[in-house]
């Protein structure tokens, strides 16, 4: 069942349309990523859906929402960048949180509690928050969002700024709190969503370009994918093969070259014997399917 319903929603600033009439629905507890590079309109599609910001033109209509409600009361927003009161323990800031939300101040401590064992902190609840780790501070801001039990949490780029083991921290936490309620975060970072998400949104120039399931993208744009791991960059030999008659198109990262194929049997024998032929210095052959960055970068190509 459908929890909130976009229709039409633009922005301009200063004359400039940065986002441009998006189109979609979130259903019920559901993990969906909104996934697009820095200056996609990510952060702004965020800050209007959780009321923050007002659209220029378009629709929000939460399925849930009495009329005339603030819908505010009904969302908890992360920002990228989620500010802390140093002197505030991990629980007295969460207290705090709680009574601004309306909980009065019994209700407030015991939900405190409840969420820091959530996320993982509870042990660390009497510490200041100067004291926290990255991985630690972005469990708490998750913890501040769920504190009024809303319908849906959105968390702007949560992992994006965390060392790996704060991100693996707040990514399986992620993964536990899809049970818990709708979940919509943004990221740059194609593997975090590709890992904890149940519904992909690909934002590229203020745009939604395509959406579904990592299944159905799959499905979609599907193709025969070779990929040839060097010692040392691959430019040369990424020009080489994008010339090959079997070869569709070509995308090359550092020392990979992946080669998307007409036929994968044919391209296998074709490639080997080249590389065999010309003694390039190939570390690793493999055929693989397509990753979501595969069809991001297929789907912006077009």
């Amino acid at each position: 069942m459908s929890l909130i319903q976009i229709s039409g929603l633009k922005k301009q600033f200063q004359g400039t349309e940065v986002i441009k009439g998006l189109d979609f629905s979130l259903d019920k507890g559901k993990c969906i990523a909104l996934l697009g590079p820095n200056g996609a309109g990510k952060t702004t599609t965020l800050r209007m859906l959780s009321g923050l910001m007002n659209p220029t033109e378009g629709k929000i209509t939460f399925t849930e929402a009495k009329k005339g409600e603030d819908i505010r009361d009904l969302i908890g927003y992360l920002p990228q960048f989620p500010v802390f009161y140093d002197w505030m323990t991990g629980l007295e800031f969460l207290s705090y949180v709680g009574r601004l939300a309306g909980l009065p101040a019994k209700e407030a401590k015991d939900r405190s509690l409840e969420l820091l064992k959530l996320v993982g902190i509870l042990d660390a609840k009497n510490r200041k928050t100067a004291k926290y780790s990255g991985g630690m501070k972005q469990r708490l801001g998750i913890a501040q969002a769920l504190i009024h039990r809303p319908k849906l949490i959105m968390l702007d780029e949560p992992v994006s700024a965390l060392d790996p083991i704060g991100r693996r921290e707040v990514l399986d936490l992620l993964e536990g709190l899809k049970k818990e309620t709708t979940i919509l975060f943004s990221t740059h970072i194609l593997s975090d969503a590709e890992e904890v998400c149940d519904e992909i949104l690909f934002l590229h120039n203020g745009g939604i370009v395509e959406s579904g399931t990592m299944t159905e993208l799959r499905e979609r744009h599907q193709q025969a994918k070779i990929d040839l791991f060097f010692r040392g960059k691959a430019v040369q030999y990424a020009s080489f093969l994008e010339n090959h008659e079997l070869t569709q198109s070509v995308m090359l990262e550092g020392s990979r070259v992946s080669i998307f194929v007409k036929d994968i049997a044919l391209a296998r024998r074709a490639f080997l014997q080249v590389i065999a032929e010309q003694n390039w210095p190939l570390e690793k052959f493999e055929v693989s399917s397509m990753t979501l960055e595969d069809v991001f970068m297929k789907v912006v190509g077009k």
